[in-house]
């Protein structure tokens, strides 16, 4: 990257951090910090959920399977808008009329206490441990692009770049200056800022890099055999069944995106979120995916896991680069301090319910910071502790293995008059158990593989993971927790006080729509146009280039600023 590279991300990251000194301001109370008090647009929501699952992994990961296998990493994605789609059709509006402001609010009073603090310890310190591994993509992409003199004490002496581990720990640092200081209302603006600028570069690299390869009949044509096939041997339709029905689950229960159905105004409004996430996710991969894919037939000797970024540099200009890096780095970011924000707000929660009356909300926006601090110590030792596992891998298993178990209880507790307590421990423990053997334990090199009783089993497994991945991670689950739900004949204490508190919500739309979101973005992509205008006298060469990205920019902008000068008018004459 060149020196105006690095000033573009400087200013972006300011501004990113500002934004959230903004929302700061804002906060009043708990409920400010952890669900935009209920007020959140559904727009506002729906893009920052969208974006939640988009980070320097998705990058690295989902980049590095489009540069070496292909359209495969494509149909990967478009399963998160099946998915999305579904639950915006079952669940989304159910969870807002739940009349909660947390899915552990729901699981307190469904199941008690103590699968709060098992969900809270456990799927905390696990998510927020993989989000170091985010973070860890982000720097790996960072300093990728940042080779520094020799000697330079910010060198890592093996590759003369920027250090991977200095970088994780500075952009940590900045993740938990951001959740600390805005809360959720920080999140959603930048969230939406994110998507954005991220899309709108995507779209430039896409026409750019094809033209470097002669055209899309070019590439087809130097393309690998099987390049473009929608699965492939390591990633089969299998696999693809499994990943949809896993992350309908986790848009259905994360805590994460619980918290975008319940942060909106009304159950009408959480379905529209859903469903806005549903319809990026079937459109958007077959862009986000190309550059790495078409960047195979420029070098294909490439590591796989900075093909992106790469491909990017190929055919970006001076100053867009820098932009595509900060956005990037956004985006990860929003994504980290989104999951911090959840568990620091469960954790809040639990301070609340421990000091009762005695905590005031000044007290408890002051917990809810110190816990964020803590919190980010664990994203920090994900960072440093990931890479030695496998990044890709550890994404892949614990999402196929552990969700399920983890989520399915949650929604059928949503629906169930039936089940309690220790249906969800038995469900979740066996299901982990067999997750393990079935994938581990019985797989090739596993425990029990060389046993003469089960050697039959583990060599099924290893000619058919990815079938024996779904029984072992979704199917046994979900037997376990139908078994029980027949055997159960009475009805469990918690379904009562779930109906009460979804009997005293009052859904109240609001009156006025909250525009300052829209207005944050809409001021910074004019700021960020102005930037690109203003490289032009640097980069005559690719001025033409710069000038069109600002004119798209200034494009959004300005139809964002019609329609929010509508809603002004709106809440004007209300």
């Amino acid at each position: 990257m060149q020196a105006i590279d690095y000033i573009v991300i400087i200013l972006y990251v300011l501004g990113i951090v500002g934004a959230g000194m903004v929302f700061a301001n804002k906060m009043k109370s708990s409920k400010d910090m952890f669900v935009a008090g209920g007020q959140s647009p559904w727009w506002v929501s729906g893009l920052s959920a969208f974006m939640t699952m988009f980070s320097a992994g998705t990058f690295v990961v989902w980049g590095g399977i489009a540069y070496k296998y292909g359209a495969v990493a494509i149909a990967i994605n478009l399963c998160y808008g099946v998915s999305a789609l579904l639950v915006g059709w079952f669940l989304a509006s159910v969870w807002r009329k739940a009349g909660v402001d947390s899915a552990a609010e729901f699981l307190r009073l469904r199941f008690g206490g103590s699968i709060v603090q098992f969900y809270t310890w456990f799927k905390g310190s696990l998510t927020l441990f993989s989000t170091g591994g985010a973070v860890y993509a982000l720097s790996k992409i960072v300093t990728a692009l940042m080779p520094l003199p020799e000697g330079h004490f910010l060198a890592d002496p093996a590759t003369g770049h920027l250090s991977v581990p200095l970088t994780s720990l500075a952009l940590c640092i900045i993740v938990i200056a951001i959740a600390f200081a805005g809360g959720l209302w920080a999140v959603l603006v930048t969230d939406v800022l994110q998507f954005v600028i991220l899309t709108v570069s995507v779209v430039f690299v896409v026409p750019l890099i094809l033209a470097k390869v002669g055209g899309w009949g070019s590439f087809v044509e130097a393309a690998p055999e099987g390049f473009l096939a929608p699965v492939v041997e390591d990633y089969s339709a299998w696999f693809l069944v499994s990943w949809m029905i896993v992350n309908f689950f986790v848009f259905a229960a994360d805590w994460s995106f619980v918290q975008r159905w319940v942060c909106v105004p009304t159950a009408k409004d959480a379905k529209k979120a859903a469903y806005l996430i549903g319809g990026l996710y079937l459109v958007s991969p077959i862009f986000w995916m190309l550059p790495p894919l078409i960047y195979r037939v420029v070098n294909q000797s490439a590591d796989t896991e900075q093909a992106y970024i790469l491909a990017c540099q190929y055919v970006l200009p001076a100053g867009m680069m820098g932009l595509m890096v900060a956005a990037m780095a956004s985006a990860t970011a929003s994504m980290a301090t989104t999951r911090l924000n959840v568990f620091a707000g469960a954790f809040t929660e639990a301070y609340h319910n421990m000091m009762g009356k005695d905590a005031s909300e000044k007290r408890l926006v002051f917990v809810g910071r110190m816990i964020t601090l803590i919190l980010g110590i664990v994203v920090i030792g994900g960072a440093l502790l990931i890479p030695k596992y496998g990044y890709t891998k550890f994404i892949v298993d614990i999402n196929k293995l552990l969700y399920v178990p983890l989520f399915l209880p949650t929604v059928w507790g949503l629906f169930s008059r039936k089940i309690g307590i220790t249906a969800v421990w038995a469900t979740t423990a066996i299901g982990f158990v067999t997750a393990y053997l079935m994938r581990f334990g019985l797989a090739e090199g596993g425990i029990f593989a060389d046993v003469d009783l089960l050697r039959p089993i583990a060599l099924w497994i290893g000619e058919n993971s990815g079938f024996a991945d779904m029984i072992g991670g979704i199917v046994v689950p979900f037997v376990i927790l139908l078994v029980l739900e027949l055997l159960e004949k009475h009805e469990s204490p918690g379904w009562e006080r779930a109906v009460a508190m979804q009997q005293a919500f009052e859904e109240k739309p609001v009156a006025k729509a909250y525009t300052l979101p829209g207005k944050m973005v809409a001021i910074a992509l004019v700021a960020i146009g102005v930037l690109m205008t203003g490289l032009t006298i640097i980069d005559r060469q690719e001025a033409g280039i710069l000038i069109t990205f600002a004119i798209v920019v200034f494009g959004i902008a300005g139809v964002l600023y019609h329609f929010l000068r509508r809603a002004d008018r709106a809440n004007e004459s209300t």
